[in-house]
């Protein structure tokens, strides 16, 4: 059985077990989460939401917190002695999913 879900403005597919990484949650680790934006439930049989699946939701644990790897960013103007570099790390969560609820 695997979802279909929305969070932090991107839709992600999950099945029981997985590990997922999603926008940075305000959670404390340890915690359990639910999502209810479901969007679409499959296995034995498919349910499409139109937008969302009522009543559907997918819980899950937070793991961990952290940050990706840098991403360097760098302008430059030629002949005109400028120059910007720039990095940029991008905060996560870490979730566990443990049950999807149809």
């Amino acid at each position: 059985m695997y979802a279909i879900i929305k969070t932090g403005g991107k839709q992600v597919k999950v099945e029981v077990g997985q590990a997922i990484y999603v926008e940075k949650l305000d959670v404390e680790a340890g915690e359990t989460i639910k999502f209810d934006e479901v969007i679409l439930v499959g296995g034995e049989s498919t349910k499409v939401g139109t937008p969302t699946i009522e009543g559907a939701t997918v819980e899950g644990t937070v793991e961990k917190h952290g940050k990706q790897k840098k991403v360097t960013t760098y302008k430059y103007k030629p002949k005109k002695h400028t120059h910007r570099k720039q990095g940029h790390r991008q905060p996560y969560t870490k979730v566990v999913i443990n049950a999807i609820n149809a």
